[in-house]
């Protein structure tokens, strides 16, 4: 059985990205820590079950999950993520941890887990953010969660570096602002350019096609400078 993995669907870009994929034919493993809202949809082509990127516990469940159906990946998208929006200061090490855990070591240990279950020819895209580029504009109280962001973009690269001869291809989106739940719960009030349907659209299409373009690489998906 050939999936598409996606984390992070119970909102947002990742729930709308993978209504997409199942909508154009293709296999979706949708994976959430709340599972209700893509399991109320009652997609012929959606596979869902409780899932938490930061849980050892659960990624076991999914490696077993993926070997009972003798799976092959064709494409990962790492798009869960947790945001603390918090003066630096005020920001507990546990909640700085809790943002790393989701954001860059569940993304570690996901790749790690779907790597055997992807061919040369597969293509993992993790959703990063412009809060991780340098040089570009920066928000207070996001200390925890764009440096997160940035780890990951380095992690693409190395990985890319590293598997370049075998494949799979690595490559990373930063996105700047969309509408979108996690947004709007972290700035109330403020009014995205892009919609979370609009950014789904753009990331399908690079996961399908991106591989034979691009590897190794951090693309910038936003409209606003810097």
């Amino acid at each position: 059985m050939d999936y598409i993995i996606i984390t992070g669907t119970s909102r947002g870009i990742g729930f709308e990205l993978s209504k997409l994929l199942a909508n154009d034919g293709y296999k979706v493993l949708a994976l959430s820590r709340n599972d209700g809202p893509i399991n109320e949809l009652g997609h012929k082509n959606i596979e869902s079950f409780s899932f938490d990127v930061s849980s050892a516990e659960d990624r076991e469940r999914l490696k077993s999950f993926l070997n009972s159906k003798n799976a092959h990946v064709t494409a990962l998208i790492n798009n869960a993520g947790k945001l603390v929006n918090k003066p630096f200061l005020e920001t507990t090490e546990a909640e700085f941890k809790s943002v790393y855990e989701v954001n860059v070591f569940g993304v570690a240990e996901m790749m790690k887990l779907v790597l055997p279950f992807m061919k040369k020819d597969g293509h993992v895209v993790t959703i990063s953010s412009m809060g991780g580029i340098q040089g570009s504009a920066k928000f207070a109280g996001l200390a925890a969660y764009s440096s997160s962001k940035g780890a990951v973009l380095t992690l693409s690269e190395l990985l890319a570096e590293e598997y370049k001869e075998t494949g799979p291809s690595f490559n990373a989106l930063a996105l700047g602002a969309v509408q979108t739940e996690m947004l709007e719960e972290a700035f109330p009030g403020y009014q995205a350019p892009i919609s979370a349907v609009e950014m789904a659209a753009y990331i399908m299409n690079f996961a399908l096609t991106g591989h034979k373009l691009y590897n190794g690489k951090i693309l910038q998906v936003s409209s606003s400078t810097p």
